[in-house]
């Protein structure tokens, strides 16, 4: 038996060096996505994002207040203008993300406690665009409130102590745990890599057994693992998991020990969980093809999966506040259970069985390809391609 897997392996080895789609998904596209997305986000949060004013009042304190806004490091003031009328349709056109609107009277109302309105305007549809600049132009407002009052308060002859007091009676003490930085690299790409190198392995993996059928090589395949779908299967996998291991181990390398992410969890998690997600990944490739033996179809739900991971897997809107059918479809999605295991075991350093019911399930997609070999048998024993 181990000798037809290692010949099935060599025989897999050579038709991966002639067909050059394999050094393109395997190699190529990886290392390149890998590279792309962590540089991408290389500084961690959206820096100088433009942004516009629209100040009627014209006073030393408005003044004062847009200085300071654009003093912010995530935000930008690239224009003034005349109405908020011009200040949108600069949105409109992209020019800005947001704009802060003070009305004429502004510091005569704050003079006299009469709660003048201040609006300010920002784009949601670039979500972190828009979340970064309403966060700083929230903050500005509330700053510029506290230091008018804070010099009535002066006035007034009360003492530093009293008018802190008297204007933050609740001082917050924020921790950030293993991220301080809110460093949107590492939320990122620590979830969207692993889950385009999974789309990766989802594609070539039906491709790799689809193709013998394809070109006419099944009989032959079959014939050198004696009809034994268990030896053909282990023998064609096993140079492409040795590749995928490299690839995936080498990211959790450059993740971990050149770009610094955090990982309290260790080294064990991390060489756990990268192997079981190379194994889930192609497990999950093999069973697609098993249950609808068609190049074309089973590449093609591999692919919507895959899609459907990112959604499903919690790292960008928790899944716990999705539709309870929802909630129950993302249990079949190996991503899900990756991403969970990655934030509770090694972003957060909590214990293994902490996470123990998603370690399982991605165990458990590792038995999905005994379910189908018999019909990958019969498929490639008896089915004639069909373009």
């Amino acid at each position: 038996m181990l000798r037809k897997i290692i010949n099935i392996a060599g025989r897999e080895c050579r038709q991966m060096y002639r067909n050059p789609i394999y050094l393109f998904c395997m190699l190529l596209l990886p290392v390149f996505v890998m590279v792309f997305f962590t540089t991408l986000m290389q500084e961690g949060q959206p820096q100088q994002l433009p942004i516009g004013i629209v100040d009627q009042d014209n006073t030393s304190t408005t003044r004062k207040l847009v200085k300071n806004l654009d003093a912010f490091q995530s935000t930008a003031i690239v224009g003034h203008y005349p109405s908020p009328n011009d200040a949108r349709m600069a949105m409109q056109r992209g020019e800005i993300y947001a704009f802060l609107y003070i009305p004429k009277g502004t510091t005569a109302g704050m003079m006299t406690s009469t709660q003048p309105r201040v609006s300010f305007y920002y784009n949601a549809v670039v979500m972190v665009a828009g979340s970064t600049t309403m966060k700083d132009l929230k903050t500005i407002c509330t700053l510029g409130s506290a230091g008018v009052g804070k010099t009535k308060l002066e006035m007034l002859g009360k003492t530093e102590d009293e008018i802190m007091t008297f204007l933050q009676p609740i001082k917050v003490d924020l921790h950030m745990l293993n991220n301080p930085w809110a460093n949107y690299n590492v939320y990122l790409s620590a979830s969207l890599v692993p889950g385009l190198l999974m789309l990766f392995i989802f594609l070539i993996t039906p491709y790799s057994i689809g193709t013998e059928l394809k070109f006419g090589h099944s009989k032959e395949w079959m014939e050198m693992a004696g009809n034994n779908p268990l030896i053909a299967i282990a023998g064609k996998m096993l140079p492409q998991t040795l590749v995928h291991m490299l690839v995936f181990y080498g990211f959790e390398f450059y993740i971990y020990h050149i770009l610094q992410f955090p990982h309290p969890g260790g080294v064990i998690p991390i060489l756990l969980l990268g192997w079981l997600a190379v194994l889930s990944a192609q497990a999950f490739g093999i069973f697609c093809f098993g249950l609808m033996p068609s190049l074309r179809m089973s590449m093609s739900v591999c692919s919507l999966w895959a899609m459907l991971s990112f959604s499903l897997a919690g790292a960008t809107f928790p899944v716990s506040a999705m539709d309870p059918f929802i909630q129950g479809v993302a249990w079949l999605f190996p991503l899900r259970h990756y991403y969970q295991c990655y934030q509770v075991c090694i972003f957060n350093g909590f214990g293994l069985h902490y996470a123990w019911i998603h370690w399982v399930c991605l165990m458990c997609f590792l038995i999905l390809p005994a379910l189908v070999l018999r019909n990958i048998r019969r498929a490639m024993l008896e089915y004639e391609y069909i373009p």
